[in-house]
């Protein structure tokens, strides 16, 4: 009886397991230790809290608006100038002395700009010689440092042409004087075996340094062939960088004519004693002058390349090629007059100056 009983309860003994099982999800788990209960949420969380205000402070703690100006900073003017700023003054944070309106002293000039102090009449030659020696010697210190008297011939062009006419030129010019102020002589033509001299003139001219490398010179002009004319001049002469020499000239005749000439000179030097010299020249006149066969607007050019070789620097021969033409109206009066408005020659020549 015992038996049947607990075969009839062994099928809900092993049932029960198999339920509780089913109706459990975690059964069999192991349940984690339950967490302890979180803090009360911080209102301020995630906010900057400002530093505690020193004591004693009115503002402590309150925020200032963004657009207040910052106090000023005592080392501004020593500080790094920001890129967009104006460059710093080099005396900036300087303390500069106050004049109140009246001249600066000596001690108070900035530096270089203090004018020269005047020259000593202290001079202890003075105790050993006497007044007139004294004088004539400073006259003569004078003379030699600015104020000499000095002379000087030049002549630039010296040379025979290849053509068959057998021709020849010449460019001289002549001065005297000192730095400032001279009295100058200048002289040029050219001719030919056949015809004799074709063209001459000569200037004779007060020259003036108005600048350091310019002197404008003023006179007269007198033309002995093709025709007799005497012609009112001013000039100017000028030394430009690099050595290159120009100058101009205006001659206003006693008949009217306006004429104008324009040349300009270059010493190459190739080697210490070898120069290699290219030279032109352009001719104007305001108008037709037939008794010279010479036309309105720009008259003739010239253009000359030289090549000396400097025995000494005060002679030097040369060989070279020269190239003229006529231009505009003089260039048509030319061709009327049945000769050539162009030629190109070697030339062979001295330059010399003393």
């Amino acid at each position: 009886m015992i038996r049947l009983l607990l075969i009839s309860l062994l099928p809900a003994a092993l049932a029960t397991p198999v339920l509780a099982q089913a109706a459990d999800p975690h059964a069999g788990h192991q349940a984690a230790t339950p967490a302890p209960p979180a803090a009360p949420a911080d209102p301020h969380a995630g906010h900057s809290t400002p530093a505690p205000a020193a004591p004693g402070d009115p503002h402590a703690g309150h925020a200032m608006p963004s657009t207040a100006t910052p106090p000023a900073d005592p080392h501004a003017a020593h500080g790094a100038t920001p890129p967009s700023a104006a460059p710093a003054d080099p005396h900036a944070g300087h303390a500069m002395p106050a004049t109140s309106g009246r001249p600066l002293t000596a001690a108070e000039q900035p530096v270089g700009s203090a004018p020269p102090p005047p020259p000593p009449t202290d001079n202890a030659a003075d105790r050993v010689f006497e007044r007139a020696a004294m004088d004539r010697a400073r006259g003569i210190i004078l003379e030699e440092h600015g104020g000499a008297r000095v002379s000087k011939v030049m002549g630039n062009i010296l040379e025979a042409k290849s053509d068959p006419k057998g021709g020849y030129r010449w460019d001289v010019e002549a001065w005297y004087g000192g730095d400032l102020n001279r009295f100058v002589v200048k002289t040029e033509g050219d001719g030919g075996r056949e015809d004799g001299v074709e063209a001459a003139e000569v200037q004779a001219l007060y020259s003036r340094a108005v600048a350091r490398y310019t002197d404008v010179q003023v006179g007269v002009r007198q033309d002995f062939e093709p025709r007799g004319r005497t012609y009112a001049t001013v000039g100017v002469e000028s030394l430009f960088p690099y050595w290159f020499e120009a100058e101009g000239a205006l001659f206003l005749s006693d008949k009217g004519d306006l004429l104008a000439r324009i040349e300009g000179t270059y010493d190459l030097r190739l080697a210490q004693r070898l120069v290699l010299q290219p030279q032109a020249e352009l001719g104007l006149s305001a108008q037709d002058i037939r008794e010279t066969d010479t036309g309105s607007g720009f008259t003739h050019l010239e253009f000359g390349l030289r090549l000396r070789y400097e025995i000494r620097r005060e002679f030097a021969p040369y060989i070279g090629v020269a190239y003229e033409r006529s231009l505009g109206r003089t260039a048509d009066f030319a061709r009327a007059a049945g000769e050539d408005v162009e030629s190109t020659s070697f030339v062979v020549g001295l330059r010399a100056w003393f």
